[in-house]
């Protein structure tokens, strides 16, 4: 089975939740790419990402998870969604550059948000939930963090979606919030037994 895993805002997929879910699930082959960071290319490199990777599941956290939200037809855990970042100035502002935490593999170490980039999470943002079907509804799960103090889309996610839950812990994941959340959310989603 083949967990595919979407980072968040400047990471990439060699953060280290990549390599705590592989040590935690080594039944599953864990893959996560380098999301890029305009939406406007973001948002169809993943859905052809995992199109070609065929996973059983996506679990992505922040801004990642509002990608995983979009992969409409895949079981998905969407932990601690940041649905609205183009409006989230503490998190992102547009004319800034950032470093990325994480090495990624073009070998990029800075990245710059655009006020077009701003625009264009703010076009993808509208549309974020239109397209999803039953399937999805049943499918789609929400982990979030009591101690989040960086996001709260826990009442738009359950407008959206019925499987809402909340976990101890706090925005970014550490290895007992996978422990004790998510890696369990898996295994229960995929059937896996303990």
């Amino acid at each position: 089975m083949k967990l595919v895993y979407f980072h968040g805002f400047m990471s990439s997929g060699a953060s280290g939740t990549v390599e705590s879910l592989r040590h935690m699930l080594p039944e599953l082959e864990v893959v996560a790419p380098d999301i890029p960071v305009d939406p406007a290319e973001a948002l169809p490199y993943l859905r052809q990402y995992v199109e070609e990777q065929k996973p059983d599941i996506i679990v992505g956290t922040s801004m990642g998870a509002m990608y995983a939200q979009q992969m409409f037809g895949y079981r998905k855990i969407c932990v601690n969604p940041s649905f609205n970042m183009s409006t989230m100035s503490k998190v992102m502002k547009a004319n800034t550059t950032y470093p990325f935490q994480n090495g990624r593999k073009d070998g990029a170490k800075t990245f710059k948000i655009t006020g077009q980039i701003v625009k264009n999470f703010n076009m993808m943002e509208r549309q974020q939930f239109k397209g999803i079907t039953d399937f999805d509804r049943e499918n789609t799960y929400g982990l979030f963090g009591n101690h989040d103090t960086t996001v709260n889309c826990y009442d738009l996610f359950k407008k959206h979606y019925p499987n809402a839950q909340r976990f101890e812990g706090e925005h970014r994941l550490n290895d007992k919030s996978l422990k004790t959340a998510v890696v369990p959310l898996i295994k229960q989603i995929l059937g896996i037994s303990k």
